[in-house]
């Protein structure tokens, strides 16, 4: 599943940055780097853009760019 498909208040672990060019060297440089922990805190009324929480900070991306990236959900222990 993409990051896209994770619902408020989940947490996911990144697998995959896909994309090319710029657009995945932007992820990358902004901490989206496979085995990150991240949780969708927000979603705005219409879907885009996406809040998400990762590596200590939060960080707001369009949906498009969340659809580049491969996550699992984490399981609740």
């Amino acid at each position: 599943m993409t990051l896209d498909q994770i619902n408020p208040g989940e947490e996911c672990e990144l697998l995959i940055v896909g994309g090319e060019g710029v657009l995945r060297r932007r992820l990358l440089d902004m901490g989206f780097t496979p085995h990150t922990k991240i949780k969708v805190r927000k979603v705005a009324p219409m879907g885009d853009p996406i809040e998400v929480s990762l590596r200590g900070y939060v960080i707001t991306i369009r949906k498009e760019e969340a659809a580049k990236l491969t996550v699992q959900k984490v399981s609740e222990v």
